[in-house]
């Protein structure tokens, strides 16, 4: 049976300094690289790694590197589980968006809110995670680390309980791992979290 094992990225610049990073390149602040080396070494006591991906951007790379180090494996980069693209909104701070009229402060609304300047919707999103479930549903890997995002770890959790269009308002921590024992497609998977290092603390407000 493949288990995958979800992660939320270690805290980033941006999120210390209370910005929507979306796609832009924030590195991970000296706490955030620190806690993902704690997060690696914990992990390894208790579970295995076969293979690890990783979402392109500059912190979830930089959360990578030590389970790539302690593991001996060289994580691949896939887009398809990148952060979502907020448009115009992608560097603001959260205070800035106070003054956004435009952008969709309810959580509840965002499935199909496409964010103004070429942004992405949730339902976009879900839609480009569809084809990487094909795959990992046909992966020969036993154990799978995949470092992603807040938002699309939102879209995930919706994919594995089942649950689209309806998905959670609430987000991982940085640093939380969900471990999911994959059956088949269709299937409402139990999602179990992991509080390793330091990952009790993170902005949940994206």
């Amino acid at each position: 049976m493949t288990t995958l094992y979800f992660m939320r990225h270690a805290e980033s610049e941006a999120n210390l300094a209370d910005i929507l990073a979306s796609q832009l390149d924030f590195p991970l602040t000296e706490k955030g690289k620190k806690d993902a080396e704690q997060i690696a070494k914990e992990l390894q006591e208790f579970q295995q790694i076969d293979h690890i991906i990783t979402s392109p951007l500059l912190r979830a790379k930089q959360t990578a590197a030590p389970f790539e180090e302690l593991f001996n494996l060289q994580a691949i980069t896939d887009n398809r589980v990148i952060e979502q693209d907020l448009g115009k909104y992608a560097g603001k701070t959260y205070a800035e968006l106070d003054d956004e009229p435009d952008y969709c402060h309810d959580r509840s609304l965002r499935w199909k809110w496409v964010p103004e300047g070429e942004g992405e919707s949730y339902e976009m999103i879900a839609n480009r995670l569809q084809p990487f479930f094909d795959m990992v549903f046909d992966e020969k890997h036993e154990h799978i680390l995949i470092i992603t995002h807040a938002v699309t770890l939102r879209m995930i959790k919706s994919i594995l309980l089942n649950t689209l269009p309806d998905y959670p308002k609430d987000i991982a921590h940085n640093g939380e791992i969900w471990q999911v024992e994959l059956s088949k497609k269709g299937d409402v998977h139990k999602i179990q979290s992991h509080f390793y290092g330091e990952s009790k603390f993170a902005d949940s407000r994206a």
